[in-house]
């Protein structure tokens, strides 16, 4: 079993122009090939979507439809990103949008990947284990950890901070079949991560919100803590005293 620090991972970052992989379209890539001593490799570009920004996400990422006039098109751009990325264990931060961002585009345009069956560590994940920082975003836990800042809010600066993120939260662990073997399992949250009950624990939310909530498509960690919280509610009467306009009489 290798060591961590003897390893090659891939940290990558896309910025889009939404959240919907099937829809949405990278506007910029980043990817660096890295171990625990240096980055080996890394590859950068801004990629012309062929359609417009939302101003919300332009917002987010600062990447203007003038930036992105000239550039080249995500077909020209993939295979170099794709050959830096495949046949390594892939690092990020909420990495399986990434994930699937790449494959969707790589569908479009008729480029052959493996990328959604490679071992992944998703670094949000990593981080409600470690559970240390109040809040998991990626400029969140830069500040906790004391990272120095990279600039904007931009795929190769979030790549540069996601890898220093990823040493830190990796300390407990001896190999990357550890970090996968634990991440297999789902993760019990301590408060909700978003809505309109973001920050509360979860035996504090309205039960109708959770068994609402529990129908949604959210990460399978959030689903999981929601379920958890309604199990616990059953097994103690909650479900009862809900129904119950007097319950709290």
């Amino acid at each position: 079993m290798s060591l961590l620090k003897d390893e090659i991972f891939v940290c990558l970052d896309c910025e889009s122009t939404g959240l919907e992989p099937e829809k949405d379209r990278i506007i910029e890539i980043a990817v660096a090939r890295f171990t625990f001593d240096q980055i080996l490799q890394q590859f950068e570009s801004l990629v012309d979507p062929e359609c417009e920004i939302p101003q919300t996400s332009q917002e987010i990422h600062k990447i203007s439809f003038e930036m992105i006039q000239g550039k080249p098109k995500i077909k020209e751009v993939l295979p170099q990103a794709l050959q830096l990325i495949e046949g390594n264990v892939i690092v990020g931060h909420g990495i399986n949008f990434d994930i699937a961002l790449i494959a969707a585009e790589a569908r479009r345009s008729n480029i052959p990947t493996q990328i959604m069956k490679q071992p992944h560590i998703d670094t949000l994940r990593l981080a409600r284990i470690y559970g240390e920082s109040p809040i998991n975003s990626l400029d969140r836990l830069r500040q906790h950890f004391n990272i120095e800042y990279e600039g904007a809010h931009r795929a190769m600066s979030d790549v540069i901070v996601n890898i220093e993120v990823f040493k830190y939260l990796s300390k407990p662990y001896k190999s990357t079949a550890e970090i996968l073997k634990t991440l297999q399992k789902p993760i019990k949250l301590r408060t909700m991560p978003l809505g309109k009950h973001k920050g509360r624990k979860f035996d504090e939310i309205p039960l109708e919100y959770l068994i609402w909530a529990e129908k949604k498509d959210f990460d399978q960690d959030l689903l999981f803590s929601i379920r958890s919280e309604l199990k616990n509610r059953k097994r103690g009467g909650g479900f009862e005293q809900a129904g119950n306009p007097f319950g709290s009489l």
